[in-house]
């Protein structure tokens, strides 16, 4: 009997975890793995948060994703054409063709700012490499004036972030004596300054403590390069000297191209099961999928754990079928050498501890020693 063809779409955290615990549990007579990743480089993205205060350059943040796959994983590198669910194959822009038995969907999300009227022009953010660097680079030449820091949209990968830079941006401008004549605006697209209320109460006296001025409900539809303004659709305008603000996301086009995503390109999944709601033959992980729960590397790395484990139970004929419970673990930086957790699952919802060094060095110990812990699966 040939061997049941599991082919995993994105060598991020949850790819590449899926396809090492796959290839652990399952002997190459069972089943055979493929990974496919545009790139073939895989990068720790919670990196780039620091880059523009100094932090570790973006090669440190870099591993070929060949050096992080158990040997048993078959690694394709190239674009994706097409999903054909019909024929269950994968179609590669080089012409390759994978066929498949079992798909998982770990695409993540795409940045879209060519969606917001004038951001390219304008707009920083820290949400790659290169877009890091020039942040860096506006953050030396800035000498005073109005920082507006916040979100696009509602729904973007690694909540915490923009929070994060806010409250380093604040303890940046005090090393540079350049706090007493600048003003930090934190603005967030919905009613909170967090998307879940238990974190955003955590946080709101935190930022009033440091002086940040909170701006709620405002979705931002346009940025005026000239006038250097962002505005939202009802004509309110918010002036600004630097605008640091997370550019809009989208899932991949291929899963609308396959009729597989919800018209945002976020594919309607399974909140226990993680499978495709039209299409159980396809798990979804990550960014990629529409769960209610914080879109981060820390849920696709539970999430891929249950994938992996539910297809191992599901090939061996077992009848436990592990679920996802919506657990999510994170650190959010606090400033001042501090930091706290977000903790949660579907059925609890966070109570992030008081800020403290110990929550800041772990943090940094997790972000260390990630490429030995988490692609492996060992935790």
């Amino acid at each position: 009997m040939a061997p049941h063809e599991i082919v995993i779409l994105g060598g991020g955290v949850g790819g590449t975890l899926t396809a090492n615990v796959l290839a652990r549990k399952l002997t190459r007579r069972r089943a055979h793995v493929t990974l496919i990743d545009r790139t073939g480089r895989h990068t720790f993205q919670p990196g780039w948060l620091y880059i523009p205060f100094g932090g570790e350059p973006p090669e440190q943040l870099e591993r070929d994703e060949r050096r992080l796959l158990d040997r048993r994983v078959t690694l394709a590198i190239g674009d994706v054409a097409a999903i054909n669910r019909a024929t269950r194959v994968i179609e590669m822009a080089d012409g390759m063709h994978f066929p498949y038995d079992t798909l998982v969907i770990a695409t993540g999300a795409q940045l879209a700012p060519e969606t917001l009227p004038g951001y390219a022009e304008d707009a920083h953010h820290f949400y790659s490499a290169e877009a890091a660097l020039r942040l860096q680079a506006a953050l030396r030449n800035f000498n005073g004036g109005r920082i507006v820091v916040g979100a696009a949209s509602a729904h973007y990968k690694c909540p915490p972030a923009p929070l994060e830079f806010a409250f380093l941006l604040n303890d940046y401008l005090h090393q540079r004596g350049l706090r007493d004549r600048s003003e930090i605006i934190y603005a967030s697209p919905t009613s909170h300054v967090f998307p879940i209320e238990n974190v955003a109460d955590f946080v709101m006296p935190l930022l009033e403590e440091r002086g940040i001025r909170t701006l709620l409900d405002f979705a931002a539809a346009s940025v005026d390069p000239q006038a250097h303004t962002l505005a939202t659709s009802d004509g309110r305008t918010l002036p600004y000297d630097l605008l640091v603000l997370v550019p809009p996301h989208q899932g991949a086009q291929i899963m609308s191209d396959a009729g597989l995503s919800n018209g945002h390109g976020w594919v309607p999944t399974d909140h226990e099961t993680l499978q495709c709601k039209t299409d159980p033959n396809i798990y979804v992980i990550g960014d990629a999928n529409d769960l209610p729960v914080l879109k981060s590397g820390s849920a696709a790395h539970f999430e891929a754990k249950v994938v992996a484990n539910r297809i191992v139970a599901e090939l061996l004929n077992r009848h436990e079928l592990p679920r996802y419970t919506g657990e999510v673990m994170a650190f959010i930086e606090t400033g001042q050498g501090q930091a706290s957790q977000i903790v949660l699952d579907y059925a609890h919802p966070p109570q992030p501890p008081a800020p403290s060094q110990l929550y800041h060095y772990e943090k940094t110990l997790f972000n260390k020693f990630y490429w030995y812990l988490v692609p492996s699966g060992a935790v």
